[in-house]
């Protein structure tokens, strides 16, 4: 029973005779022979194999261990395969949001650019000497002067961000 165990449970790990052997300091052929039933590994190897295998020594020692019958294979791929549909949809859906939200910053972008075209800079014409219309002119006057040089490349950026959100036909 030991002996089927650990060749179980070495092939439901991915692990080559090689690989384990490696693991636990051991030749090859000492796996081998364990895996035949013609030696069994001293407590100590029979510890470290536990930990390699990462498996409880009871489980080595006395349960019977089945490979994974092909129905909880499908099942598993099953359930793989609707947590990939969920995952996909998500990104779907954030790939949309995120499109829509580039195109309604390009938009902003544009009306606030003809808002300051069609005013043709009004603070220009305010008296500076009343305290609030100067406060007001100042930040009118900081608020174009920073949108007329930030705004274009927001503009290039949002324009590349609309493009690279686009659906895939």
């Amino acid at each position: 029973m030991l002996s089927e165990n650990i060749k179980t449970i070495r092939k439901a790990k991915g692990l080559t005779q090689q690989e384990l052997a490696v693991k636990l300091n051991v030749v090859r052929q000492t796996i081998s022979k364990w895996e035949q039933g013609l030696s069994v590994p001293d407590s100590e190897l029979l510890l470290a194999l536990s930990e390699a295998l990462e498996t409880p020594v009871s489980a080595l020692l006395g349960e019977e261990i089945k490979e994974p019958e092909m129905d909880d294979l499908k099942v598993l791929f099953q359930k793989l395969e609707v947590i990939n549909l969920q995952l996909s949809r998500r990104q779907q859906s954030r790939r949309k949001i995120a499109h829509w939200l580039f195109i309604s910053l390009a938009i902003v972008i544009v009306l606030i650019t003809a808002v300051l075209f069609f005013l043709n800079s009004p603070y220009l014409g305010w008296n500076f000497n009343d305290p609030e219309t100067a406060v007001l002119g100042t930040a009118f006057h900081s608020f174009e002067w920073a949108f007329v040089r930030v705004a274009p490349i927001v503009l290039i950026g949002t324009i590349a961000g609309i493009v690279m959100t686009r659906r895939k036909c």
